[in-house]
């Protein structure tokens, strides 16, 4: 083997490394667009662009030099850096969730440990007023060897931090040649256990800096805020301690508000600060210059404590809507350039999303800046899970025993003490002068120990002005007592509802956070409402952060039907993989919005309907925001509807103030319908433009239902025409068909449903009607999917005992009994159903449900029909325009909405039951031959689609999807709730369709086409 075996050597992290700094970019003058143009500065040298590259499968199929000046890398290929081999055609993609992809062994790794061979040659020219060069590399997955010309420079790890190195020596003018090995795994692989695709590689930027022999080295600074005024601490580290900084400091409106020289220690008192937050972000500018060097540094004054159990960010209590990021793209992987970034927080920002846990690593440190800029609150996470210790095989594999002894073979190891220091130290170091992070999180999901006590000790005496946070100190052994005192706050992963109020009802001494909540896999969450309220309720409750931002899945190009190709867990051939469990984000892998991030901007908008006074039109109106007045946010439109149809609207010109928190009156002037669904609607916009959000941006939106005189629909009222010819019957042995003018029904006896409706000539069931009580599983179904399977609701079968029929005033009326049951079990509902006949054509029909009460709560209930696939155009009364559920609807409102078939359609990338609308008065399909309306005695829920359950529970993939050469169509008088039981607490009872007994009405009329 060409190098030593550092990557299986505690002892050895790093080798040759210079002293750990913060982030900064040094130039020769003031730099003002460092954070999106940091190549813009002089003093830095980018070595991105195609490198030379040669991947080995094992570290021992690797004997030559490639390093050494002379060598021939004929046998190389190319790579670009960054970026990761996987995405580029080496090794195989493999997607695990908790478990080690290798042998429990550590600090050992596979002897036939993969490894990448890089080579770039780049030109040099010195600078004399810099003449030193530091190479830096941002990232690279798991650990790397490093040459320059033929020389050994060194050795470094922990993938998602910055080493730094000093190659001044080794450099030559003009042209040299750096070398990188890179390694799959090592020991550092035990404490990168993160759910995600595990890749490889140089991933993000690598770059020279060009630096004066005297020199600033770190520094550090610091806010604090007393009796209205704020100071600000800047702490200098330089090569010689005579070496002389003129530092200035600017103002927002960059106005110089202070200069002066310091050389270890400079304090900075302002007046009337303007303070940073989320909701503005101003930042202070601060240019410190040395004989030869300048930096450029943003600021932002805050100050963020606990006081009586609240986190407060500048004395005012804040609450963290927040989400966790992953650094992943389907085309690049865990390489993400500046766009990409920006993206990203562009859709949060618009989203209203206020904070970022960086799970479970370090971002490149770009991403805090834009953090800064933009406002958002971040977790700062270190580079550390072991979750698969927990996976290790017990002979007592209870959970209890599991958690109980998670933490013995590291968390609680002596022998893991240094790497976890070294990779909070990473972590602080870099970090430690962005605004945006108030709270450092010491890793994830590897129980505690010995190992965190001191990680905690070390940050809370390096930098006491932050929170800690360390959500897996929950789970510990008991053999002894653990230091708990350094961690400010208690943090849970998807607590249930009873857990969250047990923690707040027992007096606790520190704040609560939920790091990760409401699981956002596939159709979900769909408690985001409920846990928003138990958030707002109790100021100890300071938020949460969903899990997670994106979908991760490898982009596989377009199938023939022009679909993308996503591929997951298992799609790569491997054996050890966690399936889909990746796909669980508020947006696809390509960004696309999934319904759930919709519902996510809504319930947390930056205003609230508190209250409506229909009697003097006034409006109660709550500022949602913690720092700005509500008229400096946002402006107001108002509609009122009757039916769907605008019948007043406007803007509020004059929005009064109305401070964070508190709630403030409008009148507005409206009259309503006396008859019809009436609704007034708020709708709340940005009011003034912002670097990632235009004005009038939707925000958000409220809705309230405006009493009548009657509130029915006056349009399904339409439906029902009078008059008719008389009805003729026929009956037979297994059927009863009804003909009136114009059409011609045929009922089975069999099942209790129709088979036939003709009208016009023309038949409009593709198959006979069908009860429907199976749902093709969300993603939040997999654990009560199991005892719907063994229950047989997806293998149910419907037949009527006793049907009889009676002409009632010129209808037929048809009485039946009927069961649904299946195969190997009893019967899971009894009914008893009447269908009412019209002359005019009209159907009636009133189901009286009684579920067996031994069966567990059904997916659904209600009809099924396939109409022919031309009837695609949908016009509805009801919650629209997004998919919605019971729990899941925040996003939606009520009006009349029309689409396609195929755009009511969410095409989740694993197929499950989407597309829901509820609350409906009356659905219509239609093509240019037929319309059917169907109505609602009571509001209803409807799916219309080109796909069957059966098919969107039978495909793993949305591309492998096929058309049923129908539309189907589910009229449904309850479903089960979405919640978020894929990885969080079971459905809440609210939710739950566990009715026991309930009549199902509905009335299904055809329409003149017009």
């Amino acid at each position: 083997m060409i190098v030593p075996r550092h990557y299986e050597n505690l002892q050895m992290l790093h080798e040759n490394t210079l002293p750990l700094r913060a982030y900064y970019i040094p130039a020769s003058r003031r730099m003002d667009d460092l954070v999106l143009h940091r190549e813009k500065s002089d003093r830095f040298q980018l070595l991105n662009g195609t490198w030379q590259f040669r991947y080995y499968a094992s570290i021992h199929d690797l004997s030559e030099r490639f390093y050494e000046m002379g060598f021939d890398a004929a046998g190389f290929g190319t790579l670009p850096v960054p970026s990761v081999w996987q995405m580029h055609g080496f090794d195989n993609h493999q997607y695990t969730n908790i478990r080690y992809p290798f042998p429990f062994d550590p600090p050992y790794v596979p002897q036939h440990n993969p490894c990448g061979a890089y080579i770039h040659t780049f030109d040099y020219t010195r600078d004399p007023d810099a003449p030193l060069a530091h190479l830096n590399f941002e990232g690279v997955d798991s650990c790397f060897y490093v040459w320059l010309n033929g020389q050994y420079v060194g050795y470094s790890q922990v993938s998602h931090s910055t080493s730094e190195f000093d190659v001044t020596p080794y450099l030559t003018e003009g042209s040299n040649k750096l070398a990188v090995l890179v390694l799959k795994w090592c020991d550092g692989s035990y404490m990168e256990d993160q759910d995600k695709f595990r890749m490889s590689g140089i991933f993000r930027d690598v770059y020279l800096l060009k630096r004066p022999e005297q020199r600033i080295e770190d520094y550090v600074i610091t806010t604090s805020l007393a009796a209205g005024e704020a100071k600000i601490t800047v702490k200098l580290q330089t090569t010689d301690r005579t070496l002389p900084v003129r530092l200035t400091m600017y103002a927002p409106d960059d106005t110089i508000l202070w200069t002066g020289n310091a050389y270890e220690t400079a304090d900075v008192c302002i007046t009337e600060p303007v303070l940073w937050n989320a909701e503005n972000p101003q930042l202070y500018t601060l240019v410190m210059e040395t004989e030869k060097e300048t930096i450029t540094e943003r600021i932002g004054i805050r100050e963020v404590r606990v006081e009586n159990c609240v986190v407060k960010l500048n004395g005012q209590p804040i609450k963290f809507r927040g989400v966790n990021r992953h650094d992943s793209d389907p085309v690049t992987g865990s390489t993400i350039s500046m766009d990409q970034m920006l993206t990203d927080l562009r859709l949060m920002k618009q989203h209203n999303v206020n904070a970022i846990r960086t799970s479970h690593y370090p971002n490149a440190p770009m991403f805090y800046q834009l953090c800064d800029e933009f406002g958002f609150y971040v977790i700062d996470e270190a580079d550390n899970e072991s979750h698969g210790t927990n996976m290790t095989y017990l002979a007592d594999c209870r959970p209890a025993n599991q958690y109980r002894r998670w933490n013995e073979t590291i968390s609680d190891n002596p022998d893991f003490i240094e790497p976890t220091l070294d990779r909070t130290r990473r972590l602080v170091y870099r970090d430690r002068n962005r605004p945006c992070v108030l709270i450092w999180s010491m890793g994830n999901e590897c129980a505690y120990g010995c190992t965190f006590e001191e990680a905690l000790k070390w940050t809370k005496t390096v930098d006491p002005t932050r929170l800690t946070h360390y959500e897996s100190a929950y789970y510990r052994s008991d053999k002894r007592k653990y230091d708990y005192s350094n961690i400010d706050l208690y943090s849970r992963m998807y607590p249930a509802f009873h857990e969250i109020d047990a923690y707040l009802a027992k007096g606790p001494d520190k704040p609560m956070i939920l790091c990760e909540y409401c699981h956002a896999m596939g159709n979900g969450p769909g408690d985001l409402e409920d846990y928003f309220h138990l958030f707002d309720a109790d100021e100890r409750l300071c938020g949460g952060f969903v899990w997670e931002w994106c979908d991760h899945a490898i982009y596989k190009g377009l199938a023939e039907n022009g679909k993308p190709i996503y591929f997951y867990g298992g799609d790569h051939g491997e054996m050890l993989h966690d399936g889909n469990f990746c796909m669980d984000g508020l947006v696809y892998p390509d960004r696309t919005p999934h319904t759930g991030l919709m519902e996510f901007k809504n319930v947390n908008r930056p205003v609230r309907l508190a209250g409506f006074d229909q009697g003097s039109c006034t409006v109660h109106l709550r500022n949602m925001l913690a720092f700005t007045d509500l008229r400096d946010a946002v402006r107001i439109r108002w509609e009122v509807t009757c039916d769907g149809a605008v019948t007043a609207a406007g803007e509020i010109a004059d929005l009064p103030s109305i401070q964070p928190g508190e709630i403030g009156s409008i009148v507005l002037p409206f009259d309503v319908h006396a008859k019809g669904r009436c609704y007034l609607k708020l709708t709340y916009e940005v009011r003034c433009e912002s670097a990632l959000v235009p004005a009038g941006h939707p925000l958000g939106f409220d809705e309230a239902p405006l009493q009548n005189e009657d509130a029915r629909s006056q349009t399904s009222l339409t439906f029902c025409r009078d008059g008719g010819d008389a009805l003729s019957v026929a009956e037979d042995d297994l059927t009863i068909c009804i003909r009136g003018k114009g059409f011609a029904y045929t009922f089975s006896k069999l099942t209790g449903l129709w088979n036939s409706l003709i009208s016009q000539g023309r038949e409009v069931l593709d198959r006979p009607m069908e009860m429907n009580l199976w749902r093709a599983p969300t993603d939040n179904d997999r654990n009560i999917r199991l005892e719907w399977e063994r229950a047989r609701y997806d293998h149910t079968v419907t037949r009527a005992y006793e049907t009889t029929w009676a002409d009632e005033g010129g209808s037929i009326v048809i009485r039946s009994t009927m069961s649904v049951a299946a195969d190997s079990v009893q019967r899971i509902v009894n009914i008893a159903a009447q269908w009412r006949v019209s002359p005019a054509g009209g159907i009636g029909m009133t189901l009286s449900v009684a579920r067996t009460p031994e069966f567990p709560e059904l997916p659904r209930f209600g009809l099924r029909l396939f109409l022919p696939r031309t009837m695609n155009q949908v016009r509805y009364y009801g919650l629209g325009p997004v998919e919605n559920y019971a729990d899941k609807h925040q996003a939606a409102y009520h009006g009349c909405f029309a689409a396609h078939v195929d755009d009511m359609h969410e095409d989740y990338l694993r197929p499950q039951e989407n597309g829901s609308r509820g609350e409906c008065d009356y659905v219509i399909l239609s093509d240019e031959i037929s319309r059917l309306a169907v109505c609602g005695d009571a509001p209803f829920a409807f799916n219309a689609s080109p796909y069957t359950q059966e098919e969107l529970t039978a495909k793993r993939h949305s591309y492998e999807l096929e058309k049923c050469g129908s539309t189907v169509l589910c009229l449904d008088y309850a479903q089960d709730g979405i919640g978020s039981n894929s990885c969080g607490p079971t459905l809440s009872e609210t939710y739950r369709f566990a009715e026991k007994a309930f009549d199902f009405q509905l009335s299904f009329h055809f329409l003149k086409c017009n």
